[in-house]
């Protein structure tokens, strides 16, 4: 019974440590930019698109920097924390049910294990506007470094809110 209770937990604290660090939104590379040359993986900039779940019709771009060399090459490189964001209307505006005032929407790692990169949707419901946060944090600590993005509802479209 302990060899099979052993040989459990030696399957499940792998699979639980790739769960954890796997990125929790989906992203799309629409393009990059190399900002310093290594023969084993340049660092660069990238910029990424994330389309909101719970809001066709809006995409999130967002501008990182990535590490390269061994460690980039590897995934094991930390990358800076600083990001930009521009989310825009690339479509009718459809909510897919009430959104609550603030939710963390994206999430993607930028280190093996302890740093992660958030996009917050925030409702601005007097303004009718849907407000974009940036920010990193780690296991213990987070950063200040933060950009904010906004995009205006059309006239007579509401924003459900929760």
């Amino acid at each position: 019974m302990t060899h099979t209770l052993l040989r459990s937990l030696f399957m499940a604290v792998p699979a639980a440590l790739l769960a954890s660090v796997a990125p929790l939104a989906h992203s799309e590379e629409v393009g990059s930019v190399n900002t310093n040359f290594h023969l084993t993986g340049s660092d660069r900039v990238v910029v990424e698109a994330y389309d909101d779940p719970d809001v066709a019709g809006i995409t999130c771009y967002v501008s990182r920097a990535r590490t390269g060399g061994i460690k980039g090459t590897l995934g094991i490189a930390e990358d800076p924390t600083e990001a930009s964001i521009a989310c825009r209307q690339v479509g009718a505006i459809h909510f897919n049910g009430p959104v609550r005032q603030q939710s963390d929407v994206f999430s993607e790692r930028m280190s093996l294990i302890f740093k992660t990169l958030h996009v917050v949707r925030v409702v601005d419901p007097k303004r009718n506007t849907l407000v974009y946060l940036t920010y990193s944090d780690r296991v213990a600590t987070g950063s200040a470094k933060n950009s904010v993005t906004a995009v205006p509802m059309p006239a007579g479209t509401a924003i459900p809110v929760k």
